[in-house]
């Protein structure tokens, strides 16, 4: 065979497969063409509809007062005052809290590289478990790395297709995407309606087990569930009954327990979710609590529980520390009433129509999206800290900024973000 032949035989598969390397590559940078120009699309449809969201950073610890990055002309420094953390005890920065977690990271490690049924659960831990359970009056407690991920993993348990689960229409995001993930039969009620409530009760009657599923407090609205009625209801048609707890834990409640103590149906909820990420630090991590065989069964088959590294040890360390400050007294807890009632009661006053009652959440409705962050940015400007919530975080036409109160903030810090309120108010024809 001659060295033509040879090259002639070789080069004509090779051609051939130059050519379809380059019809895949063409096609691959196509469609990545593609979904770049729908992505593109649709990030423009949000923006022009008002209700993008930005990420503002901020250069220092969370707290009451806060630096952040470009709040006035570039410079950090200035003091800016926070309305808009779930920081609701001021705990994020506390000093003991802060302590407790670094101590944890030089005895423990910055994390265990392992779920807990492998290498990643230490004493601290069960520790942790042991004194939240202690803190809800529940029989045991099991550690997860999120509260959504703790919804994540309830509902899949322990319902099956023999079951029903009823939820209230406004339930948050986690608690819906939890329940979709389960087989029971899915019945909603009307928001906080406990008529409405009785009637799927009753269309439910055939199922084995029945779960009430509802938010303690309502975290857009800052309205708190009718617990006494839901827990009547529930009795009375042989259900058990399921709180989300987050925007309660630690300062609802005369001990700051939360919805179902300040309610008076502790020993009437069965299962608390809630969240270390707020109240108790801020740090990160989620929990349930509840009667010992269902947190036996989450251990064995809850997948966010099984398939997720352990909470690093840091994280562990500071909210045991700020746990261990609410079972030792109520204090903080006590102090948020009168903040709360006295920037209510001030913005009413001004003209402004606040949502919820009596709950550190405090919505300043607005209704139109792109007015809510325009108000924002310029209550930046003044030195205050809110965020504008609109589509899909709250319904369209509801828009809104949802203020939140901290024991951290002072009667100075209240009145100075009122004030701002009324200056931004009347620039932009909110009040008169």
């Amino acid at each position: 065979m001659s060295l033509h032949t040879l090259f002639r035989q070789v080069n004509i598969p090779l051609r051939g497969f130059l050519r379809s390397q380059s019809l895949i590559s063409s096609r691959s940078y196509g469609a990545i063409a593609q979904a770049r120009s729908v992505l593109e699309n649709e990030l423009e449809t949000i923006r022009a509809a008002g209700t993008w969201k930005g990420e503002r950073v901020i250069t220092s610890k969370q707290g009451a007062h806060i630096s952040v990055d470009g709040s006035s002309g570039g410079e950090q420094s200035r003091d800016i005052l926070n309305f808009c953390a779930n920081n609701y005890l001021g705990l994020s920065s506390h000093p003991e809290v802060i302590q407790a977690g670094i101590e944890a990271l030089q005895k423990y490690g910055a994390g265990l590289s392992s779920v807990r049924f492998i290498c990643g659960t230490q004493d601290l831990h069960k520790n942790l478990e042991q004194k939240l359970a202690q803190f809800h009056e529940r029989e045991d407690c099991i550690l997860y790395a999120s509260c959504f991920d703790a919804n994540a993993g309830l509902f899949e348990v322990l319902l099956g297709p023999d079951d029903a689960v009823l939820s209230d229409e406004l339930n948050h995001a986690s608690i819906i995407d939890g329940i979709r993930l389960c087989r029971a039969k899915r019945l909603r009620y009307k928001h906080m309606d406990l008529n409405d409530l009785e009637d799927k009760l009753k269309e439910s009657q055939s199922s084995r087990l029945r779960l009430v599923v509802t938010d303690g407090v309502f975290s857009m609205d800052g309205d708190v569930a009718p617990l006494v009625g839901i827990c009547d209801l529930a009795e009375q048609y042989g259900a058990l009954v399921f709180i989300d707890e987050c925007h309660a834990t630690g300062f609802l409640g005369i001990r700051g327990r939360g919805t179902d103590e300040l309610l008076g149906v502790m020993d009437r909820v069965h299962i608390v979710n809630s969240t270390l990420g707020k109240a108790l630090g801020g740090a990160a991590g989620g929990y349930t609590v509840g009667p010992k065989p269902l947190i036996d069964l989450l251990r064995q088959r809850s997948r966010p529980y099984l398939f997720s590294n352990s909470l690093p040890p840091p994280v562990v360390g500071s909210a045991t520390r700020a746990v261990e400050l609410l079972l030792a007294s109520n204090e903080i807890a006590q102090s948020m009433a009168a903040k709360t009632m006295r920037f209510r009661n001030n913005m009413t006053q001004a003209g402004f129509t606040i949502a919820g009652a009596a709950h550190p959440i405090c919505p300043v409705m607005l209704g139109d999206a792109r007015l809510a962050s325009l108000i924002a940015d310029d209550m930046l400007k003044l030195g205050v800290y809110v965020i504008g919530f609109s589509y899909p975080v709250v319904p369209k036409g509801k828009a809104r900024i949802r203020v939140q109160i901290s024991a951290a903030h002072t009667d100075s810090d209240i009145d100075r973000a009122v004030d701002a309120f009324i200056q931004t108010g009347r620039k932009h024809g909110v009040i008169p």
